[in-house]
């Protein structure tokens, strides 16, 4: 070692040594920035969420590039399986079989919401209840006119989400108790969760069902089984109609994914901006 090396050691060991006296946290290999590409895929549900969580994550991680994109959840694991993302959401746990769909092998799922889901309607309708009963003839066509339902004398728009959306599997399971959908005589099916609340907030007469963080003041959600579709009824057990959402991964995760995830299912993040969206952190319900 040369004179210029040796006295260049010794700052900087002296350095060390003072900031570690005066209490100086010194940067760590997990302190740093970590930098790759995430792709997510899937759930237009999760959407809003994952929106959210790549502006934050980005403030502290300006070297990882993060899109987003959604259509249905079945597209989630469809596309981390085919190498097109990184990241499935999914609203449901893709790893098991639901009704409708077979488990996806080889995919590692991780829990990163409590999304509740509500029956929503046109403005113009003037019910503010429904039974499991009454949703099941409507989405099957047997009830056809709201008046049935204690409304006015008007048909029934039945908007519909297209085969392979998580919300319309758990919509079924948990709202329809598995009840099967059969159409109406006016009926629609819309591709994810942003047409659905452009379809019945514009539609006279329509209803459909999305989940709570779109229900904004242009639509109306109404009661289920006389309990309303709230955060804090899905956590005090009155309401059932909910479900976790999911990121699926090829195998556990690792670098710029795992960061990612990591910061979606963090403390910060899910009593922060996650529980203001009208999601709900996963440690909340049992």
């Amino acid at each position: 070692m040369n004179l210029f090396k040796k006295v260049s050691t010794i700052i900087m060991a002296s350095a060390l040594l003072m900031s570690s006296a005066l209490g100086i946290a010194q940067p760590s290999t997990a302190d740093a920035a970590v930098t790759g590409k995430v792709t997510i895929a899937g759930s237009s549900a999760l959407l809003p969420l994952s929106r959210q969580a790549i502006n934050e994550f980005k403030r502290t991680n300006p070297g990882v590039v993060i899109t987003a994109s959604a259509s249905s959840s079945i597209s989630g694991p469809q596309s981390v399986l085919s190498g097109a993302a990184t990241i499935g959401a999914c609203d449901w746990n893709a790893t098991k079989a639901v009704p409708g769909f077979k488990a996806f092998p080889g995919l590692v799922a991780h829990k990163v919401s409590v999304t509740p889901f509500a029956t929503i309607v046109n403005k113009s309708v003037n019910v503010d209840n429904l039974t499991t009963s009454q949703l099941q003839g409507i989405f099957s066509g047997k009830i056809t006119n709201w008046k049935q339902v204690g409304g006015q004398n008007a048909p029934i728009v039945v908007i519909n989400r297209a085969f392979g959306s998580g919300t319309r599997v758990n919509y079924q399971i948990k709202a329809l108790k598995g009840a099967t959908m059969k159409g109406a005589p006016q009926y629609k099916e819309v591709k994810s969760s942003g047409d659905m609340k452009t379809a019945v907030s514009t539609t006279p007469n329509a209803i459909g069902y999305i989940d709570l963080v779109y229900v904004t003041g242009d639509l109306k959600a109404v009661k289920y089984n006389g309990v309303a579709p709230t955060t804090q009824n899905v956590i005090n057990g009155k309401y059932p109609v909910w479900e976790y959402g999911y990121y699926l991964t090829k195998g556990q995760p690792t670098g710029a994914t795992k960061a990612f995830i990591d910061y979606v299912t963090s403390s910060k993040f899910q009593q922060g901006s996650l529980r203001a969206m009208k999601f709900i952190p996963v440690t909340s319900v049992h």
